[in-house]
């Protein structure tokens, strides 16, 4: 099986866009309202936990979006340098299976193995 560069570059492509929108819808959700819900005992301290818990779970997302994006730019300039589809530990091919699945892959399934296993995750 062998890997059609060309149209993962294509997916790569659309993929960054699509993601550049959701960061930028994101970030236009940010504005913040002014509405408030008045009966509450609580009130504004209710109001206040809501719009944190918001604000947090919007940066975890548009943390995670960015992250993303980097990973996309990284396998396009990989194009550009033609090293794409070469592992960035070992210098070996990436399997063609692999980068179907993830376009993005910077690194062959032996040496993600072996970056994995050397990482403490935490409990």
């Amino acid at each position: 099986m062998k890997a059609n560069f060309k149209q993962l570059r294509s997916r790569l492509e659309n993929e960054k866009k699509h993601v550049l929108e959701e960061i930028a819808q994101l970030q236009a959700s940010a504005q913040p309202t002014e509405v408030r819900r008045e009966g509450s005992p609580f009130g504004k301290r209710e109001e206040e936990a809501i719009e944190s818990l918001e604000l947090e779970r919007r940066l975890t997302m548009e943390k995670q979006m960015k992250e993303q994006l980097a990973d996309i730019e990284y396998a396009l300039s990989k194009f550009e340098k033609g090293t794409y589809g070469l592992c960035d530990s070992c210098g070996q091919p990436i399997a063609p299976g692999r980068l179907e699945v993830l376009p993005q892959a910077n690194l062959c399934v032996n040496c993600k193995e072996k970056n994995a296993k050397g990482r403490v995750f935490p409990r």
